[in-house]
């Protein structure tokens, strides 16, 4: 299929449902990132890592730690799904797209409503960068680059205003 542009766009999380199906290093990433901009999210799964047993028992998120089931999405406005089981993957996609909640399927960019961007964020500054799910390590640089690029602004107009 051939690889089509996706439109970026900035939206408000905070009060939206994000459910995360999946307990593995990428659920932790995505959970990591979606907490920058959101405190609603439920993570469902058999198995969690460490770090997400650690946040659901901060509060940080809802943790269910048992299998992934269809209500899970009723209210949700977003769902990352990032299981190891592709057919479990492919139903929750599946479920979602007849529902009309975006969904993310971290090991599927064709079943995909939405990328998961690279961040960079200071202050008011948030950039996000996207290869299109297609070069990862292309995208991470690039993110980095600017990241670089931003910091070296941002610290001269820090300077700038001390001067005044």
């Amino acid at each position: 299929m051939k690889n089509k542009p996706y439109f970026p766009m900035f939206i408000d999380l905070s009060d939206k449902n994000i459910v995360v199906a999946g307990g593995g290093n990428i659920a932790t990433r995505r959970v990591k990132t979606l907490l920058k901009f959101t405190r609603n999210i439920t993570v469902v799964a058999t198995k969690v890592t460490q770090e997400l047993m650690d946040l659901g028992k901060a509060g940080t998120v809802n943790l269910h730690i048992r299998p992934v089931k269809r209500s899970d999405f009723a209210s949700a406005y977003m769902v990352i799904a990032a299981t190891n089981d592709w057919k479990l993957n492919d139903e929750i996609h599946r479920v979602c797209r007849e529902e009309g909640i975006y969904v993310n399927v971290a090991s599927d960019r064709e079943s995909c409503d939405f990328y998961f961007p690279g961040i960079y964020m200071r202050d008011e500054m948030v950039v996000g960068v996207t290869a299109s799910g297609l070069d990862h390590k292309k995208a991470k640089r690039v993110r980095e680059e600017i990241q670089k690029a931003l910091e070296k602004i941002l610290k001269e107009q820090d300077d700038e205003d001390e001067e005044k």
